[in-house]
Parts: C-alpha cells; structure tokens; sequence
C-alpha cells in the first residue's frame, strides 16, 4: 500500500491553508457491467489563506486524463505521483477540475463491484472509510475539510441510483439514465456514498414530531439485491428505524439532518454497516436467508440503531482528526444500546448482551500489547486503519456509560443536546464534547477525562468481606488493582475512579438467587470502604458492578464464588447472571480458573440460561477454552464431554425454539464420533431428524463443513450442495468447505488462492480463511507457519487494508500453540524492525498474544489436572 498514507501533520498543515467550499463530481458508471475503469470528473472549488502556496489533492486511479488548476492546465504526468496531485500557485479563490479514469474494485473498499451468480446483474456500492473517496473522486481526503457535494451519475438505464441526497427522475438517453443529485449539506468526505445496480426496495416515510413541535418527515428506503428480497423483512426493518427517530430525536433536542434515509443491504461488504449521511449500507448477511435466533435480530437491530445514532454522531458532528474516532463510534455504541433498551418494542436486556458481548471484546483489546487509550494517538492514516477495535468501541461506550451514572443521565444529554447546537455541521475535538458536559452537569471532568479516555489499560475490583459471628456482613472493602500493561504497550497503568453498584443477593426457598440490597457508590484509590455495617446483610453472593455501571474487571470471593459455581444460572434477572459468566470467562483466558473448569461451571448451568444470546455467547467461549486454553492431554476428553452434552441438549431443548437452533449449531461444531457424525449426516440427507428442527440452507452448509473438516464427505459433496444454493452465500460457503477438507492438496490449493494468488474478491477469501484454519487440523497447518512469515511483507505491500488484515489475522498460526511459535514470531519482529509498517507489526503483535494467553492458560489446566 505505498504512497496512500497521509499524516497527521500534513492534514493540519493543509487544513490551516484550505477551507474547501464545494465538489461537482460526474460519474460515467454505464459500462459497469463490463467492469475495468469509469470516467471521474471532478470540480472543487477551495480557498486558500496564503495565496501562492501549494498544496495536493488526493486521487488513487489507474489514469489522470486532465488537471486544470483556476484555467491552467497542469501536466497530469508530472503533478500526479503516489496517490496525490501537486498543487502550486494557489490563488485566494481556486477551481480545480480532475478528469480521471478511476477502477473498479473487489476488495470491499472505493466502489465495489460484485455480480450476483443468480440474476448475473451487477451490483456497485462505495466504501469510503478511512480513506477511499480518493478512489472515486479526487478530494481532499480528510475529515476536517467539509464540503458541499453534488453528485451527477450516468448509469445503465433500469438501475437504481442513490447517493446522499435525493434526486429528482433520471434523464434518460441510449440505454442509460443521468441521475443529477441535489447537494449534500456540508459533511466529510469519506461519508459520501454511490450505490447503484439493479436493486430491489422498498420504501416508507417516517413521520414524528421534534422536540419544539414541527412536525418531521423523512422518506426512508431499504434496499437488497432482488435474489433476497423473498427474505428481506423490510419491515421489521422500517418499525426498528422509526422507533430509532423517536428515540434520538427526543434525547438529542436536533431534527435529524438529512433529507432522506436509505439503508442498503449490500454483496461482499467489510465491516457491518456504515454511516454514509443518509446512504446507509449494511452487508447483506443481515438479510437473513434461513432462520436466525432472536439474538441476531437484535444484532441486526443494534446495528440499525447504531448506524442511525452517526447521523447526529459523526456526520452532523464530526471529529477533527482520527485520534477522536471515539466521538463517533463510543457515542453511536452506547447511545444504540441505550435506545435498544428504553424505546418501547425493542430489547429491554440490551444491556445482557453488551456486558456479555461488547465488553468482553473491550477487555481483550486492552489486554493486549497494542492496548491504547480511548482517544488514541493516530500519527497517520496506517494508524487509523487498524484502531477500529474494542477499545474505540466498546471500551468507550463503557465509559461512557459510567460517565452518565456519575453526572446522571439528563445532565449528559442536556451537554450532548448542547454540543449538536453549537457545533452542527462543524469538526469538533474531546475538549469541545467535555465542555458542553461539563455545563450541564456542573462537575469537572478534566480529571475523569484523564484517567478514563487518556490512560490505557483495565483496573481489577476485587471484594474484600469480613464475616460476624453470626454469619451476617461485618464489613465490605472494595480492593482496585492496576495491572501492568502488557509488554510493549505504550504508558502506564493507573487507578481510576469508579461509579459501581455492589449487589448483595440471596438464594430463597425456590432456590432463585435474588438481590437483597444494593449499595452505589464511588470507588477511588486502591482501597474503599462499602457502607454495609449494621445493616445486618447475609448474602449468598456479593456481586461488584451491579448493573454494570463501570468498565473493570471484577471477580468474586471466595464464598461467593463457590455458589456462583454451583447453581450460577440460578440467578433471576439476566444481568447478574450475564455478569458472572463474563467474570468466569475472564478469569479462564487469564489464567486463572482451568479450562476443565470453566467447562464444568458452563454445563451445571448452561441449560437453565435463558437468554438465547448468553447462551451462545457460552458455546463460543467454550469451544473456544476447549481448542486453544485446554491441556493438550485433557483436550479430547474435554471435547468429547462437550459434544455429548450438546448433543443432550439438543435434544431436551423445546422443539423449534431458539435454544434448539443454537444447541444444533453448537453440536454441529464439535461433532467427532462415528455416532455423531453419523447424525449430521443423516441431518443432511434427510435419513435422520430432530423434532423441529427444520435443516435449512444455512445450517445444511453448517453440517456439511463440519462432514467435509472430518473427511466423512468430500468435494463432490460441496458441489452437490452449491448447485442447491448457486448464490453469491452458497459460493461463501462452498469456498470454506473445501477449503476445510483435511488434506495437504487442499490446503496448498486454499493458501495459493490467498497468498500466492491476488484474484479473489473480499468475501470469498475470507471465507477460504476462515475455512482453512480448523482446530482439528493442526499438524496439517504446521507446514504453513514459516511460508506465514516469508509472505507478510509482501501481503501487506501489494493488498488493499482490509485484505491485507484479513490475511494477516485469520493465517497466523494460533493453533499452534507453543514456544516455538512467539520465537518465530519475536524473530520476525526483529528481522523486519526497519522496513515492517507499524499497523501491520501491531497485528502480528496482537496474534502473538493470542499464542503466549493461551500457553499460560494451559499450564493453569494442566495443574489443575
């Protein structure tokens, strides 16, 4: 990826000497079913401050036909170099005009084309975060330098265009039709968006009320390939959005911005959605072709909410410069997770799965050398590209979410309502956010704000009870520990202050687990007092975080810990619950309860959890603790125990429901006797059946990746299914299937497509990744470790970022879990200190950790064995 970075410097350097007005952008798109390259044709019109100063533009495109800088033309040849054209002689008022011959792409970023295997159509959508307009038009490509756009798009006549904007009918003219869009209001470049093919939609309108009672109507649309439309419930989709309007309109006090909202579910597409003003696209797996447990449709939902909340976070108000990506995404996450849990009709235990789901993966990003603070040091683009992690996110909604039980939830909104007014259409910094709060709610925040969003790293809380005679709570101290950073992470480890709730529950005579009492208070310094004398409590279980009001990790004493083995699901309400197996689970990756254990403490109550997305939170970790954290010895005694108890499972769960669906897909993952796979087998072919269970088109791919990873069936099996399913998913997942088959021919084949070859689209090597890789196959992949390393360089320098990660990540060798593997990787390092990019030796880094936990937590298994 050479000469596509740009820093921090430069882009404060051209942001004082630019302000940029306006971009007319064409775009010729009417060959795009022949695919190559399409016409770009860009005016922009800037101001400069210091008139006869220079300055660049940027373009990534195979061909610059023109550059006419204020009438001159400039030689395209000699001013356009390394993804950049050089600007000199700026007058006070510049027009610039850019003719460029800009390529399609198959790696998700720029503009994305994908042809549907069913209708054989075409299907183009853009991606333009971080830095990806430059692949489209030439821009100034940083988010400081706002805009108006107006987009013209000529495309083949019977497709469906849509940008930002509305537009009025298409002109049309010999087979194709010219879509001119009014223009945008004033937004950043990489939220710009194109989508354009032969789409499918339907469409509603909302209509609410703002806050000062006019009345607020915005058309809405929900687009997808016609292959999907018999499964898009556009719907459920619409009725989501609109209480998404309610919502954020009543907590911001701010109309929403835009003139319209279209979501888009579209092909082959990175990330889970993106907040593109008013163009929202979202990756088509969220249409979903087969049945789904109800905790993928408050995925899909969270997601919907999280996307609409950017329209007010990150689109109205924009961060200055990427170190503040936090302002967008931490604010998107909670404000989503709060909307999922207040608004009527949604999730009210939205924040079961946050506790259980988001923060777990915040605190493995913490823990893990390349843990940075909140707001982030960001020195370039490369930096930015590998920051969209647990810490951004869900670290930060954490945080944020302590923040609103420290300074009370009407008071942040009041600064947050505060903040859209003053700062609307405008780039903002962490101290204009801290200021608007620190307004409303009358506290100051410079001292939270150090420790929470300038420091890195994750406190621990742990109870310290002292008993009476007569077996009451004597007294209770909350003990907070800051454990080093990791090795090689950047600062120090801090004590914070805290915003907790400790709940004291007891086991009643139904032998639920219920709270008793609750104590909230403040925790600060490495001891703190919990007011509890005298009020004679006896609790079972002493739970710290209560409500999960804070961001640390908590574990529990001694006598607690011992009923939360016992009979953990017999906690009443979900939360507790969620968070006592979340404690459980990082206690297990630290080292600190054994696999075998962890396992045992899953199956005494796994069966009675009744949250379907806790449970298959716990048949992911599961497996996950069996494969990489077991004793080798122990591991096919711990996985045949686990395959049973699914397959039990399974079977007592209700017919038809969630828990039998997830059980199915669960059991389907471990499978390994005869027996079993025996079973999966006649699953597939219809000899055997579970009542209802209905073997659809998903979880018919399931059980066949697991039949071919086993040898049982081959590839002609995989053929045989994919001419059942001849879609764009069906070739997914036949690409992992045989990629999954336990021979050396298959794998060589699987790693030439990836590493060697360059022609697979984003989504099919994903899929050939995540196939390759098998837990059962591990003296298979061994061959490949040292070919890893030879290729890094090489991957890193000649694929586009989200390819290059995905390889870096999904092929690293973490089943091999040994010494030899951090040497080898500790070797690369050194050798390649000088000429590696940092993003990329951070990703190798964070897969050695992987390696180095998951050594430390079998040697806590193989003692407990």
């Amino acid at each position: 990826m050479p000469g596509t970075n740009l820093t921090r410097e430069e882009a404060r350097e051209r942001a004082r000497l630019l302000e940029v007005d306006s971009y007319d952008v064409e775009l010729d798109i009417s060959g795009a079913e022949e695919g190559g390259t399409f016409r770009s044709v860009t005016e922009v019109r800037f101001r400069c401050a210091e008139p006869g100063a220079a300055t660049f533009i940027d373009l990534v495109a195979p061909a610059v036909r023109e550059v006419v800088l204020n009438g001159r033309a400039l030689d395209a040849a000699e001013a356009f170099a390394d993804s950049r054209i050089a600007l000199d002689g700026l007058a006070a008022e510049n027009t610039l005009r850019v003719v460029a011959d800009c390529a399609y792409t198959n790696t998700g970023e720029g503009l994305h084309r994908f042809v549907d295997p069913v209708d054989k159509q075409t299907y183009l959508y853009t991606q333009f975060e971080v830095p990806d307009a430059r692949r489209v038009f030439a821009s100034f490509e940083q988010p400081d330098l706002k805009a108006v756009f107006a987009f013209t798009v000529t495309a083949p006549a019977g497709w469906q265009v849509v940008s930002n904007s509305p537009a009025p009918e298409p002109v049309a003219k010999d087979g194709t039709r010219t879509w001119v869009f009014e223009p945008t209001p004033r937004i950043s470049t990489y939220i710009t968006a194109l989508i354009a093919g032969p789409y499918h939609v339907a469409r509603d309108v909302y209509r609410g009320t703002a806050a000062d009672g006019t009345p607020v109507e915005v058309p809405l649309g929900v687009y997808c390939r016609p292959s999907l439309a018999e499964f898009l419930d556009a719907e459920e989709v619409f009725r989501v959005t609109r209480t998404g309007f309610d919502h954020f309109q009543e907590k911001f006090d701010h109309p929403y911005p835009f003139a319209k909202y279209d979501q888009l579910f579209v092909p082959e597409f990175n990330a889970g959605a993106m907040e593109n003003a008013g163009a929202v696209t979202i990756r088509d797996q969220y249409v979903f072709r087969s049945r789904v447990t109800d905790a993928a449709y408050e995925g899909r939902a969270e997601t919907i909410l999280h996307e609409l909340a950017h329209m007010w976070f990150g689109d109205l108000v924009t961060m200055e410069w990427w170190n503040d990506l936090w302002l967008n995404e931490s604010f998107a996450t909670y404000t989503s997770v709060l909307a999922l849990s207040e608004a009527p009709g949604l999730w009210p235990g939205a924040w079961t799965t946050f506790a259980n789901q988001e923060k777990a993966w915040a605190y493995r990003q913490d823990q893990l050398p390349s843990t940075h603070p909140i707001m982030a040091e960001i020195r370039d683009l490369d930096d930015v590209l590998v920051n969209f992690d647990g810490i951004t996110y869900a670290k930060g909604a954490s945080v944020l979410k302590q923040l609103v039980a420290y300074v009370g939830q009407e008071e942040f909104f009041a600064g947050v309502r505060r903040y859209f007014k003053r700062h609307a259409w405008a780039n903002t910094r962490l101290v204009d956010l801290l200021s608007a709060l620190e307004e409303t709610s009358g506290r100051d925040l410079k001292a939270w704000s150090k420790a929470w969003l300038e420091t890195a790293g994750i406190n621990v809380l742990r109870p310290e009870p002292v008993w009476a005679e007569d077996g009451s709570l004597a007294s209770l101290a909350v003990l907070q520990e800051a454990p080093p950073l990791p090795q090689g992470a950047k600062g120090q480890s801090v004590l914070r202050p805290h915003r907790v709730a400790v709940g004291f529950y007891r086991r009643e005579e139904d032998g639920r687990l219920r709270r008793a009492d609750r104590v909230e208070l403040d925790i600060d310094g490495p001891r703190t007092e919990v007011p509890v004398a005298g009020k004679g409590l006896r609790p079972d279980v002493i739970l710290l975080n209560d409500d999960d009001l804070t961001y640390a990790k908590v574990r529990l004493d001694e006598r607690s810990l011992a009923v939360v083995t016992a009979a953990l699901g017999a906690f009443e309400d979900p939360l507790p619950r969620a968070l006592c197996w979340s404690a459980a689970w990082d206690m297990t990756r630290d080292g600190e309860l054994a696999a075998r254990d962890y396992l045992r403490l899953v199956l005494s109550g796994v069966g009675s959890e009744s949250d379907i997305g806790v449970v298959q939170s716990l048949q992911r970790n599961t497996k996950l603790a069996l494969e990489l954290y077991a004793d080798p010895a122990y591991r096919p005694e711990g996985l045949a125990e686990w395959a049973d108890a699914a397959l039990g499972l399974l079977r007592s769960a209700p017919a038809g429901s969630d828990h039998q669906l997830a059980w199915a897909r669960a059991f389907s993952a471990v499978a390994r006797t005869d027996d079993q796979l025996a079973l999966l087998r006649g699953l597939l072919d219809g000899t055997a059946s579970v009542d209802g269970l209905e073997i659809d088109t998903e979880l018919r791919w399931e059980l066949l990746e697991r039949l071919v990873a086993t040898g049982v069936l081959d590839g002609d099996a995989v053929d045989a299914e994919l001419a059942r399913d001849a879609t764009a998913a069906g070739e997914r997942h036949a690409a992992g299937c045989l990629a999954a088959r336990p021979t050396a021919e298959a794998k060589e084949e699987a790693w030439a497509s990836v590493v060697d070859g360059n022609e697979l689209p984003n989504a099919l090597q994903e899929a050939v990744i995540m196939g390759f890789v098998q837990p059962d196959q591990r003296e298979l992949l061994e061959r490949f470790t040292e070919r890893y390393f030879a290729s890094l360089l090489d991957v890193w320098r000649t694929r586009g970022n989200d390819m290059a990660q995905q390889i870096v990540i999904g092929l690293y060798p973490s089943m091999q879990v040994r010494a030899e593997t951090l040497a080898r990787t500790d070797a690369w390092l050194a050798e390649t200190a000088a000429e590696a990019p940092a993003a990329l030796r951070r990703l190798v880094s964070e897969s050695r950790d992987g390696v180095a936990r998951a050594l430390r937590a079998q040697e806590r298994d193989r003692a407990a064995g």
